[in-house]
């Protein structure tokens, strides 16, 4: 017989906005699985080099580095609901743009449309969860994440296919389209709730104001309360200190390098690990691209194991573990020799960063109780410089040393997301008795 002060333990309520507040992932997913493996064929297509091909890396950040500053605004100014329709259809417009696209400017500008949108109706949808969900927000997180990159799973297949079939990578990647309008109209047609108020209309100034503050107050309600946190994160997110008092590094901010490491993880292997399993093994273009499939297989089946995992063990822990799991399938992978090797690498790593995104997004508005979205926006900031980065970095030290001796980049990161992931789970414990946030 549980005692009156014994914590409830959290559980994900799957209705029809949770549920409808996932097709977004869908679609995006789609776009990243399909096109990123396609990056090296495009190349070839277009007979650029590799450094030039992870410009579109480069242009998937400026896209998703818009979306920071825009999705915020667009919230406050239309809505929730109605900012994600609005995203969901840009990623079908530069979906369509991409696979019509002739040269290397129209294939960038395409890419950032699809970006722009694609991260920012992610970045959202995060925090509609994360308010509609509340304690259970990791697990729900983790398996948004997981069913789109369970569908994503047939993107590097598709496209694999189209290629020995000889119509080239454009047509696995335009389903994405499809799932795009799909996505809009479904979260248009979700019922109204505190997470996902209606679409706003334009009203006199001092209605808008009105409604505002009684949306404010309606998300502050008990039953959409955030997650309890310890007093050391209420310290982090709270007040203003006194003057004078000695600032501490925020567990926030560890979490959020700790997302860093992800996102250049998840992207430079999705980027160039076909071009790796083609050097380094006898598998032609087609069956290295196909390969990709193997990360998002091991990407999607831990997804759907750590969203409850979350629920009873610290997430941080979890996250922790996480990346040290992806410097195991980095290791087989940069040391096979036979496509089915380097494919068992590929699962192996993906187990590893399946968890990685995920967790790092609820680990951070967990310490963020009353600004997630503007935590949020930090994190697609950081997320877009990251993929501005990783993959632009990768091809360029894969021209001037090879694929081989670039994949070492990847256990450097995934070192680096261990640590912060476990140093901000010790801040977020350090001046009170644990929270929701570590299961302790």
């Amino acid at each position: 017989m549980s005692t009156p002060d014994a914590p409830v333990r959290p559980r994900l309520v799957r209705d029809r906005t949770t549920v409808g507040l996932y097709t977004p992932y869908v679609a995006w997913g789609w776009v990243l699985y399909s096109f990123n493996p396609s990056v090296p064929l495009l190349a070839d297509e277009l007979d650029i080099s590799g450094a030039q091909a992870g410009l579109h890396g480069t242009a998937m950040a400026v896209g998703s580095l818009l979306a920071s500053v825009a999705v915020p605004r667009s919230v406050r100014a239309v809505g929730r609901r109605g900012t994600i329709v609005v995203l969901a259809l840009l990623v079908a417009l530069g979906v369509a743009g991409l696979v019509l696209a002739p040269s290397l400017p129209w294939t960038l500008t395409s890419i950032l449309v699809a970006a722009l949108g694609g991260s920012g109706a992610i970045a959202a949808v995060q925090v509609g969860l994360a308010d509609h969900t509340g304690p259970a927000a990791s697990a729900a997180i983790t398996e948004a994440n997981g069913v789109g990159s369970s569908v994503g799973l047939i993107g590097p297949l598709a496209v694999g296919a189209c290629v020995t079939a000889g119509w080239g990578w454009r047509p696995g990647v335009a389903v994405a389209i499809v799932l795009g309008v799909v996505a809009a109209v479904v979260v248009a047609r979700l019922p109204v709730s505190a997470a996902l108020p209606a679409v706003r209309r334009r009203a006199h100034p001092a209605a808008s104001e009105q409604a505002t503050d009684e949306q404010a107050t309606d998300e502050q309600a008990p039953d959409q309360a955030p997650a309890p946190v310890a007093p050391a994160e209420r310290t982090a997110t709270g007040p203003p200190r006194r003057a004078g008092a000695r600032r501490r590094l925020r567990p926030s901010a560890l979490f959020l390098v700790a997302l860093v490491a992800a996102v250049a993880l998840e992207n430079a292997t999705t980027y160039w690990a076909a071009d790796l399993v083609v050097t380094r093994t006898d598998a032609g273009p087609g069956i290295a691209t196909a390969t990709t499939a193997g990360l998002v297989a091991g990407m999607s089946a831990i997804r759907f194991v750590t969203g409850p995992l979350s629920l009873r063990v610290a997430p941080v822990h979890v996250l922790a573990a996480s990346f040290v799991v992806a410097i195991g399938g980095w290791a087989v992978l940069w040391t096979a020799t036979d496509a089915r090797v380097a494919l068992a690498g590929l699962v192996l790593a993906g187990i590893g960063y399946g968890a990685q995104y995920p967790l790092s997004i609820a680990l951070l508005l967990a310490v963020t109780p009353g600004h997630r979205d503007r935590a949020q926006a930090h994190a697609t900031l950081a997320g877009a410089l990251a993929l501005g980065v990783a993959p632009f970095l990768l091809g360029a030290l894969g021209d001037a040393v090879g694929p081989h001796l670039a994949f070492l980049v990847v256990p450097v990161l995934a070192v680096m997301g261990a640590v912060t992931a476990a140093a901000g789970g010790r801040l977020a414990r350090r001046d009170g008795p644990p929270s929701v946030l570590t299961r302790a």
